[in-house]
């Protein structure tokens, strides 16, 4: 039976088998992987995905694609978890001993922001991620200091992260096409973040970047002073998007010396 895409479900299916097995080159599945997929869809990667892991496990929303998924597959190849991903604990997702989860996933756009930072509590119980998400989004993630695209997300997930965009993907590679191009990103977690409250680093960099067109000293107004701003090795005079990670992490460490 025809699934039609669900636009609540920001639903796009990747179609074009060519990208498709660069993804997977990309990936490497191993048959003792922990892997996980997130939004399967209609199959398209976890069949690929199959032919090299001995089991793997999914996580699909849409209660019509999880019936298919369920009537498709062997259970004992493929175990799925009918959830929403933003509300569902990976940590309790089995794992071959000695083993961290390998998350992949073709995200939804309008929940991949949010997603990421769900997936940033669970880092220590990840070996890798690898996901298509909106281009743009993938800018920002990597994005150096100094560049327009360098932000809160960027700030986040590199103190969490290692990541490389790895390649771009056209529209034309889905059904329905979106209006925008994709980018695959590869995460791997840092095995020791430099040394931080993380609620005080998010907090930090929430207000350095609520008010991004102003200087830092503005931005940070009332949280720091000018003085802790030079403190921190960082010029009072800079835009928030010209400071680096290491200089944030050194805020956050002053509201917690303080």
């Amino acid at each position: 039976m025809k699934h039609i895409p669900r636009k609540r479900f920001g639903q796009n299916f990747l179609t074009d088998i060519g990208v498709l097995n660069n993804i997977i080159h990309t990936i490497n599945p191993q048959s003792n992987d922990s892997m996980v997929e997130i939004g399967p869809g209609l199959a398209a990667m976890t069949r690929l995905l199959l032919q090299g892991v001995a089991h793997l496990h999914v996580i699909e929303l849409d209660r019509d694609l999880v019936t298919r998924l369920q009537k498709e597959f062997d259970s004992t190849k493929l175990t799925v978890h009918s959830a929403d991903a933003l509300q569902f604990d990976f940590s309790k997702i089995p794992v071959t001993a000695g083993q961290k989860l390998r998350i992949v996933g073709n995200l939804p756009y309008n929940i991949s922001s949010p997603l990421l930072f769900h997936l940033a509590d669970i880092a220590p119980l990840v070996q890798d991620q690898y996901f298509m998400l909106q281009k743009e989004v993938v800018e920002r993630m990597v994005a150096v200091p100094g560049s327009k695209a360098f932000g809160r997300l960027s700030v986040m997930l590199q103190w969490r992260y290692h990541m490389e965009m790895m390649f771009t993907v056209p529209p034309t590679a889905f059904n329905p096409a979106p209006k925008v191009e994709s980018a695959i990103v590869r995460m791997v977690p840092k095995t020791t973040p430099l040394a931080c409250n993380l609620q005080h680093l998010k907090a930090t960099v929430t207000k350095a970047f609520s008010q991004r067109r102003k200087v830092i000293r503005n931005c940070v107004a009332g949280m720091f002073t000018e003085a802790q701003l030079i403190q921190a090795g960082i010029d009072p005079q800079l835009r928030p998007e010209a400071i680096g990670l290491e200089q944030y992490v050194a805020l956050a460490m002053q509201i917690s010396e303080n």
